[in-house]
């Protein structure tokens, strides 16, 4: 069973890391791709830029961003195909931008992700 860990994308890459994706719709500001050291950029379990613009990042919005992205996710169905194609990866690590450790999508989709492979 694969194994997800979250991480922000300004931290260096390591070992342990495993297979790196960015989960960020947008490519994040001051990183090269060399430093990024990606294995892929998936945009598909990421939320829609209007959620991601109607959020802003503000904290008191926060209940209410994880609400309707998990029903884009679960509507889209994408958390599904996305955990059934890297399901050969023994450690996937997430990668985002968001600075707030608390307030960001990249706890919704880890969340959304251990809900579903524990359906499994």
């Amino acid at each position: 069973m694969t194994t997800f860990h979250l991480k922000r994308i300004y931290e260096d890459a390591a070992p342990e890391d495993g297979y790196r994706v960015l989960v960020d719709r947008l490519w994040p500001r001051g990183v090269s791709k060399e430093h990024a050291a990606l294995d892929e950029w998936c945009k598909d379990v990421t939320p829609s830029p209007e959620l991601r613009t109607w959020f802003g990042h503000r904290p008191e919005r926060y209940a209410e961003f994880s609400q309707r992205y998990r029903h884009e996710l679960d509507q889209s169905g994408a958390v599904q195909v996305f955990v059934q194609r890297l399901a050969k990866q023994p450690t996937v690590t997430l990668l985002i931008a968001a600075a707030d450790p608390v307030h960001n999508h990249g706890l919704v989709l880890i969340k959304e992700i251990e809900s579903y492979t524990n359906q499994l």
